[in-house]
């Protein structure tokens, strides 16, 4: 009996199961490496199908509509994706096509359907860099088809819909990304759908028959803003007009869900540092949007009307303003200094900490706790050059950014150095190390969760996990100038004598 566990319905709500299938792939980790036993199901039965793959990634796609072949990927012995594997019902492990082998070990591979379930994507990806192809579905023994070219510094990600792929391209020059569209029979023919802006990333797009979302980010805020599409059959040209979604939060987190291609209903997941987890379903045609589920906080009587929640800006060292969202409750919060405050950050990785709700933080408001997030370079709230400004030899800017949002929240009041707490994880686990070495007289308490604090030592060993990969976000530190770079802010390499003080009962 297959022991059935988060991990599995997780995965499974990623495959997008559709009803065309009396299949369903299962995939299961038992050890929690990320490393699956792949099942193969009857849908209507509950039998097995076929015998289970071993050694697999969660990647996993149908690549026919009817006779059960699919496409999945394997890890090398850094745990790096690196092959993709064209499997059939009914035929051995050993047996199946590999499509690609990725050789060079900073790069690693991802997979992913189209919208319109015609298309599989194989992209091939570093910190910098990636490149696709594309597996017809129609036709898998034609195998993988090259779509966008390897070149160092662009990056493209890719969909279809009707007789073109479109892709959304950064480049250095072009560093926001922009938006092309080239036709399935010439790939090397592009019509740009969307040009370039400076002041505004596209982070990603989601295709329908009749419209294309695009996701953005301005002023560190997401945005959705959403274009019609001409029919299938006529030429497509740049987009014109477009309307964005509004949203009544000042600031807030966004997020596409699942959608029906064939529909004009773009359903949302929303929420803020007050407003609990949504889904929206916004009409597309009409611009009416719908609230369909919002989480209850079954706990405490919770009230969103009671949290006042604020976006400020601090001066960094070098004059950039770096934005902090804040939450407080309305009739704690003193801000003249006296009251407690968490100050969160990350900024690695062009990631987005985004101000979304969180349980946990509304017990610290509703005990008098300010809480703020830094949105500090490195990270990848206000554009590409944001995180580009963040890492290699700018990576002192993400901690001296942290730095001066903690000196803005004392200087203006929201709390105190003696009350006065940090927290991060993994990278974010980083900073705290770093900026409790470099300003131990600013913090009262810290919290750094699983953090990433030997970067170094790390660094220089190319056989543990994902390192070769993080070449490109902190260095390779067998060259001798990313050595002592790396050296003069890593948190081990950098302990002094100094008395951090963990009391939080002393805060409130």
């Amino acid at each position: 009996m297959l022991r059935l566990n988060l991990t599995f319905f997780i995965a499974l709500l990623r495959l997008r199961l559709v009803p065309i299938t009396s299949w369903w792939l299962m995939p299961e980790d038992t050890k929690g490496d990320e490393i699956y036993i792949i099942y193969v199901i009857d849908a209507h039965t509950g039998a097995l199908v076929d015998k289970p793959l071993i050694g697999v990634t969660a990647s996993l796609e149908w690549a026919t509509n009817n006779d059960g072949a699919f496409v999945y990927v394997t890890m090398d012995q850094t745990l790096r994706p690196h092959r993709a594997w064209l499997h059939k019902l009914g035929e051995e492990q050993s047996s199946d096509t590999c499509l690609y082998h990725e050789k060079d070990d900073t790069f690693s591979l991802d997979l992913q359907a189209s919208e319109s379930k015609k298309f599989l994507f194989v992209a091939s990806e570093s910190i910098n860099t990636s490149f696709n192809f594309y597996l017809d579905v129609s036709k898998p023994e034609d195998g993988l088809q090259f779509l966008t070219p390897r070149v160092d510094g662009i990056d493209t990600s890719v969909s279809h819909r009707g007789n073109h792929f479109f892709i959304k391209r950064r480049t250095k020059e072009f560093f926001n990304s922009e938006v092309i569209a080239c036709p399935l029979d010439n790939t090397s023919e592009t019509t740009l759908l969307l040009p370039h802006r400076e002041s505004v990333k596209i982070q990603d797009i989601q295709l329908f028959n009749n419209h294309i979302v695009v996701y953005e980010r301005e002023k560190c805020l997401p945005k959705v803003t959403i274009y019609g599409l001409p029919d299938v059959e006529e030429p497509l040209k740049s987009l014109q007009g477009g309307h964005t979604v509004e949203f009544v939060d000042p600031i807030y987190s966004v997020e596409p869900s699942e959608s029906q291609f064939t529909s004009s209903i773009l359903r949302l997941d929303f929420s803020s540092m007050k407003t609990p987890h949504s889904v929206y379903d916004y009409d597309m045609k009409t611009g009416i949007s719908v609230l369909k589920k919002i989480k209850t906080v079954s706990v405490g009587g919770f009230d969103a009307s009671n949290y006042v929640t604020e976006r400020k800006w601090a001066n960094a060292q070098d004059g950039t303003q770096i934005p902090i969202s804040i939450v407080y409750h309305k009739d704690l919060a003193k801000l003249d200094g006296s009251d407690p405050l968490l100050l969160d950050g990350y900024g690695s990785y062009e990631i987005c900490i985004d101000p979304c709700f969180n349980i946990s933080c509304v017990s610290l408001l509703d005990w008098g706790f300010v809480y703020a997030i830094a949105h500090i370079r490195g990270g990848g709230e206000m554009g590409r050059q944001w995180y580009e400004n963040g890492k290699l030899f700018k990576k002192k800017n993400t901690l001296t950014d942290f730095i001066a949002c903690a000196e803005y929240l004392t200087e203006s009041k929201y709390s105190s150095k003696e009350k006065l707490c940090i927290c991060g994880g993994s990278a974010g686990g980083l900073l705290v190390g770093a900026v409790l070495n470099m300003r131990p007289d600013l913090f009262k308490a810290a919290v750094a969760e699983v953090p990433f604090v030997d970067v170094l030592t790390t660094m220089l060993d190319p056989t543990i996990p994902l390192t070769t990969s993080e070449w490109e976000e902190w260095g390779d530190p067998r060259k001798e100038e990313f050595y002592f770079y790396i050296k003069s802010y890593s948190p081990v390499d950098n302990v002094k004598a100094q008395i951090i003080l963990i009391f939080l009962s002393q805060l409130v």
